[in-house]
């Protein structure tokens, strides 16, 4: 004869399930890859950026080699170039066309692969946008020593 002891509510069993249901996801969670963790720290880029348009990544830099404990910080270094999305955009940023002479930022830092805990240390340097322009060319040439007749300006 079963006792009350020996048995399950109906309370208990839906709290224990409940419990175990929470421990094994985060228990079997699968480490990101590299690049799916500097996507992460892209995104958090643009949430904390106080630009108009949003940044994509454009090139990223190979996995260090080290440690694989998904809970220790990687370096990573990566190169992110302004959008023509703006900041309130709806739409996946994987679909943000590059802007034309957009402003491109190399960034370094560290990120975890650890999916729950979503942890990145980013910074960007932004440098300075170069112009082309004919001011720049005789500029040149006078650093070279060209008269300024021979100086082509197109």
């Amino acid at each position: 004869m079963e006792t009350q002891r020996d048995s399950c509510s109906l309370g208990q069993c839906s709290l224990w399930l409940l419990l175990l249901g929470l421990v094994i996801p985060a228990a079997t969670a699968q480490a990101l890859s590299y690049e799916e963790a500097v996507l992460r720290a892209v995104d958090g880029l643009n949430q904390r950026s106080s630009d108009d348009n949003l940044y994509r990544l454009l090139e990223l830099d190979p996995q260090p080699k080290g440690d694989e404990n998904p809970d220790t910080p990687m370096p990573v270094s990566f190169t992110v170039k302004e959008t023509v999305c703006p900041r309130s955009t709806q739409q996946p940023l994987e679909l943000c066309p590059f802007k034309e002479n957009g402003l491109v930022k190399q960034c370094v830092g560290t990120v975890i692969l650890d999916p729950v805990k979503e942890y990145f240390d980013i910074s960007c340097d932004e440098p300075q946008r170069v112009k082309r322009s004919g001011h720049f060319i005789h500029t040149l040439g006078i650093i070279i020593g060209l008269p300024r007749h021979q100086l082509l300006i197109a």
